[in-house]
């Protein structure tokens, strides 16, 4: 099959460096000033302090939060241990913090971060204490689990081969002490494996779980300081996690049955269940004390259950508006969880028992959340969020995903706010290929079931163009891949679309960057059988003469992880045919962003950019 624009996956051809510079200043033409009028409003949501993570220490609790320019890992409460506008004079670059861990005595910290963007980065571990570096590792490493005298980390190779000489992309997991470096766990595990490592509450047993995609599992354990005993205890061909071990007794979060989400119970090979699948998703469970707090999704928002330990429901609890809910750390005597919400950037819960508010952030205002349902091609009911102000215009921008089993639950957009303030109504659409409503939703949109998650997006706009919206279509990363494919399928339910980061050539995605890791949820294009599902739907294959409305690719140079061809070779075939296409080229930016101001210059050129398509 020809590819004519096969020379756009050179990034260092000189006509792509020529085309995004072209382009780029052709975008800031089209949006004018609106985007710079627009920015303080977006920038000031957009720097509300916001907590991402926390950590339960013996000396208290160690949280990350991004602020206006920076992101900070602190004391709760007390004093910084991380800046990353410190790590950006250090490097003379833009930094982004991915994420930290820390030891339960509080004695070590482990803290992940990337330069200019990019997904691998730098890694490193420091003495609380003394604040002496310890450790630096590039490229990054993942999933630091502190030992008495060391720790365990994972390795994802991008390049080369592993240790035992498996081809990347491949992971593998290590222990590093007094006695040096040794791969501890992941031999001849080939692409598309990953592996987590958790230690119990008590501190004594390591549970490892291995995927494959995001369609399987096996759960190994054993003593957190001997790998060569961690055995394995359970598999599924459907996601399974451990949640902790309580007097040997392993608890599991299983999607098996329905692939609503259930908890049993694993010991000496006896399996039992303590909390059956219910209605709607049982999306995460913890052990407190002798209760287990679990959380379910309802509608593609979070409800808390508390139950005993043999599964008795003892409580249940709502918020006040629909929101995501999920737990942050857990020493088996308290938990603390982090809640969201489209007017609420975060607040930090603390459980024991009780529930009770730490800290948090609210947008004043009078906002309402509705919810409803639009009807798929094939009957299925697609739920749907509408955040609404005090004036409706009819203007709708509908964010959507559909893949991967991740659901769309409420949260905190920086600029759905100045866009509500207008008169905008800002839309969430939770389709197939999700885990809304459990592993069989997900299973209904991957692979040859695709199509299903094209259809319920359209359903969702569809109705809201039917009450008289103006809609525009917003989608990023496998999100880019709904939004583009519906845009070639069907132009006439949106009047905007915007098409971030995105997966569009199903013919190559697996021969660029990581792509083949996604093969389990696509299908693979070099078997007969997928290339011709995969080449119905490839929204780089299917662009026809048609009635397109302004649409918005936007991609980063630097994404290392969904490469930046996918959206400009897709351009250029709307270019092709006469659609009025606009692209923009972030030259510092990789898949998840780079700094805080470079993330929300992007929000406020989205922005600027719904608004004058639907004005």
């Amino acid at each position: 099959m020809e590819d004519p624009y096969i020379w756009a996956e050179n990034l260092k051809d000189e006509r792509v460096l020529k085309l995004v510079e072209e382009e780029n200043r052709r975008f800031r033409e089209f949006i004018g000033e609106l985007s710079d009028e627009l920015f303080p409003e977006v920038w000031e949501y957009y720097s509300i302090p916001v907590l991402t993570g926390a950590k339960l220490t013996e000396k208290g609790v160690i949280a990350m939060y991004r602020e206006r320019d920076r992101q900070i890992i602190r004391w709760l409460g007390g004093e910084d241990i991380v800046d990353s506008k410190e790590l950006e004079k250090e490097l003379n670059d833009e930094v982004l913090l991915q994420g930290f861990t820390a030891d339960g005595k509080g004695r070590f910290l482990a803290y992940s971060f990337s330069i200019g963007g990019a997904d691998e980065g730098i890694t490193r571990i420091v003495d609380l204490e003394t604040g002496e570096l310890i450790e630096e590792f590039r490229p990054s490493v993942w999933n630091v689990t502190f030992l008495e005298d060391g720790y365990y980390f994972a390795r994802f190779y991008r390049h080369g081969e592993t240790p035992d000489g498996v081809k990347a992309p491949a992971e593998r997991f290590f222990r590093k002490d007094a006695n040096g470096e040794k791969m501890v766990f992941g031999e001849g595990l080939g692409s598309g494996y990953f592996i987590s490592l958790r230690k119990s509450t008590d501190g004594k047993w390591a549970m490892v779980t291995v995927t494959f995609g995001w369609n399987s599992a096996e759960i190994y354990a054993g003593p957190i300081d001997e790998p060569e005993k961690w055995e394995k205890v359970y598999s599924a061909d459907v996601p399974v996690e451990p949640i902790d071990v309580i007097n040997g007794k392993l608890y599991l979060l299983t999607r098996e049955g329905k692939g609503l989400g259930k908890l049993i119970a694993v010991k000496d090979g006896k399996v039992e269940e303590v909390i059956p699948e219910g209605e709607f998703p049982l999306e995460w469970a913890v052990l407190v004390g002798d209760k287990i707090l679990a959380g379910r999704l309802v509608h593609a928002s979070h409800r808390l259950e508390v139950y005993s330990l043999d599964g008795e429901k003892l409580d249940e609890m709502t918020f006040d508006l629909p929101g995501s809910v999920y737990p942050l750390d857990a020493d088996g005597k308290k938990v603390l969880l982090r809640y969201e919400s489209f007017t609420v950037p975060y607040r930090l819960y603390e459980f024991d028992g009780e529930l009770k508010l730490v800290e948090g952030q609210e947008i004043e205002g009078n906002f309402r959340v509705e919810e409803d349902f639009a009807v798929s091609k094939d009957g299925t009911r697609v739920h749907y969020f509408l955040v609404k102000g005090e004036r409706d215009e009819k203007k709708a921008w509908v964010f959507g995903y559909g893949g991967f089993n991740i659901s769309l639950t409420p949260r905190f957009f920086p600029q759905a706010i100045p866009f509500i303030k207008r008169g905008g109504t800002f839309g969430m659409a939770n389709l197939r290929g999700g885990s809304e409503y459990g592993e069989e939703w997900h299973r209904a949109g991957m692979r040859e079931n695709k199509q299903n998650v094209f259809d319920d997006f359209i359903a969702v706009l569809e109705k809201l163009k039917g009450e008289g919206y103006r809609v525009a279509a917003w989608g990023r990363s496998n999100g880019g891949l709904l939004v583009s494919a519906t845009l070639v399928q069907r132009p006439d339910v949106m009047d905007s679309a915007l098409i971030g980061y995105p997966v569009i050539d199903m013919m190559r995605f697996h021969k660029l960057y990581i792509g083949s890791v996604w093969i389990p949820e696509y299908g693979n294009p070099d078997d007969p059988r997928d290339r011709e599902f995969l080449l119905r739907y490839s929204p780089y294959h299917n662009v026809r003469p048609a009635e397109y409305p302004p649409t918005l690719i936007y991609t980063g140079l630097h994404d290392d992880r969904v490469h930046p061809a996918h959206a400009i070779k897709f351009f250029l075939k709307l270019k092709e045919v006469g659609a009025p296409v606009y692209l923009r080229v972030e030259t510092k930016s990789g898949h998840m962003g780079a700094s805080p101001e470079t993330r929300a210059r992007e929000l406020a050129d989205l922005l600027a950019f719904v608004l004058k398509a639907l004005s």
